[in-house]
């Protein structure tokens, strides 16, 4: 048809299943396996919902004003969007602009490479290492921009900060982005580099550690100028992006700090024990410092492993790219649900 000449063709992203079965146990797309503070339950009761046939703060101002003071950072350093997908979205909207190529990992979050063919920006992959780990001389080229999770996902490597500003000061030229999805279970946050660099942008979310993937949060840190940028880019296509519950329930689960540690001590560790007991099974995984472990075993193929967990309707991750299609990707769940997991496997490989 003709109209389609002109129609934007891209291959999108494709998201962790989700399935919706009674008594399945879900460990495929990273989600936190407790739910938010009990403090987002009484603002969820109290709620006003005459509130909602006004359109929502513009700048996000309770989650702002909460972020600022746990971070201790300006609220003018501080963007907020509808996840971490969307806040990287602008980021790449906003600052990817040259001809020269932007850089990223060869295995790494799977939407940056969407995000740059759908705004048409050209991109390199660098790979990593035989241990999955980055090279720092490979973002020490001329490029337009350098995007790094960290840790990376979906192997879980966190790279040393020594390496991360190495790679800043090598790009001032360009904006750097961390996105720190996973931090928080283990890993050294680049905050500190926004005040030392107008380049950097650090991006976090409240989908992983703070048990609120469904309420779509999302933020980052930078210079003023780098977030003034944003905003300006955000606020010419969509003034309300964000929904007031989000922001009210949102600035509640940052308060209440020491239910948000415990949470996460509870993940790191359910996850230690799990390598633990993993690797007496004969897999071998990367050193995760993330809320997911990324292993594969010697002599079962881990497309075969996925199959089995499904049919007993245990949901576990499996990517078909190069380099990484032998491995799963496992979200850590209760310890209860992590020990139906092993039980599983441990029979399953035994009998093989």
């Amino acid at each position: 048809m003709k109209w389609e000449d002109n129609v934007r063709k891209v291959i999108p992203y494709v998201p962790g299943e989700q399935p919706n079965k009674e008594n399945m146990i879900k460990l495929n797309t990273n989600e936190c396996p407790y739910p938010p503070t009990p403090n987002v339950k009484k603002a969820v009761e109290a709620f006003d919902t005459e509130k909602l046939r006004l359109y929502p703060d513009t700048n996000a101002t309770p989650l702002a004003d909460a972020l600022s003071d746990y971070y201790h950072v300006d609220k003018k350093q501080i963007f907020i969007g509808v996840g971490s997908d969307d806040v990287l979205a602008i980021a790449f909207m906003t600052f990817f602009n040259s001809n020269k190529k932007i850089l990223f990992p060869d295995i790494t979050y799977s939407f940056y490479d969407v995000w740059a063919e759908l705004y048409r920006i050209p991109y390199q992959v660098q790979p990593l290492d035989e241990e999955f780990k980055i090279r720092r001389e490979d973002y020490m080229i001329p490029n337009g921009g350098v995007i790094l999770a960290n840790p990376n996902a979906p192997t879980g490597e966190q790279t040393d900060l020594a390496t991360i500003e190495e790679i800043i000061q090598a790009n001032q030229d360009v904006v750097v982005i961390i996105d720190e999805a996973y931090i928080d279970f283990g890993g050294e946050s680049s905050l500190p580099f926004i005040e030392k660099y107008d380049n950097v942008l650090v991006v976090q979310t409240f989908s992983k550690s703070r048990a609120m993937a469904g309420l779509r949060v999302g933020y980052a840190f930078g210079s003023e100028k780098l977030i003034q940028y944003m905003n300006d880019v955000k606020f010419s296509f969509n003034s309300y992006t964000m929904n007031l519950p989000a922001q009210v329930f949102g600035a509640e689960a940052v308060k209440d700090d020491k239910y948000f540690r415990e949470t996460v001590q509870k993940i790191v560790h359910t996850r230690e024990r799990v390598k633990g007991e993993l690797r007496e099974l004969g897999f071998v995984f990367t050193d995760s410092m993330s809320n997911f472990i990324f292993a594969t075993h010697p002599r079962c193929q881990a497309v075969e492993l996925q199959n089995m967990l499904r049919e007993k309707s245990i949901y576990v991750r499996h990517f078909t790219k190069e380099r990484i299609d032998n491995y799963l990707r496992i979200s850590i769940g209760t310890d209860a649900e992590m020990d139906t997991l092993l039980g599983e496997l441990k029979a399953y490989i035994q009998s093989k």
